[in-house]
């Protein structure tokens, strides 16, 4: 089985993250995916727990798309990789990308190790992908989704948007607004 690996801190989780999840399971670049919501990690302070962005998560939970709740703990990508190895060792792990991550790609723990692994890399803020997978040596074994249009923004946006009361309908569904609201997060 192809099992996709999506890793981020989803912070809150918004449609442009649930649009590129729908969009790799219905072309069927993997059998399912694994989202992974990470902990806090050492560059960035404004992260909910990691409970909250759990709950979030769930309202996308079906057959194909798994939220994984025991790799939470683990700060660096290759860690969670190696957890999911062995959790799942008969299934190949694909890890999803967006393309403002393969730009300092080389500065993450083991990252060798993890270009090993097939990638699926979505567009993001016009970064020139193939620039960068060259750099890294990496040819074989990229998806690169040039045919889906990412949504222009980013969780730190709609952060700030939460906090000056602005509308978040265009970026957030109805149940995640909603918990935010219930749980009084980002004010």
């Amino acid at each position: 089985m192809k099992i996709g690996v999506f890793i981020g801190s989803f912070n809150p989780v918004h449609k442009g993250h649930i649009k590129i999840v729908n969009y790799i399971v219905e072309n069927k670049y993997v059998d399912k995916i694994l989202i992974v919501p990470t902990p806090n990690y050492w560059d960035k302070n404004d992260i909910i727990d990691v409970k909250h962005r759990i709950k979030m998560l769930e309202n996308y939970e079906t057959d194909q798309i798994i939220v994984e709740r025991e790799a939470t703990n683990l700060v660096y990508t290759i860690d969670v990789i190696n957890e999911l190895k062995n959790k799942y060792k008969n299934d190949e792990l694909i890890l999803i990308l967006g393309a403002d991550n393969i730009v300092l790609f080389d500065k993450w723990k083991n990252y060798k190790d993890l270009l090993k692994l097939k990638l699926i890399i979505y567009k993001r803020d016009n970064i020139d992908i193939n620039k960068y997978l060259k750099n890294l040596n990496k040819v074989n074994d990229v998806i690169v989704l040039n045919d889906v249009d990412s949504i222009d923004i980013s969780s730190t946006k709609i952060r700030n948007m939460i906090v000056n009361n602005k509308n978040l309908d265009n970026y957030l569904d109805k149940e995640v607004i909603e918990y935010i609201n219930k749980n009084k997060l980002y004010k």
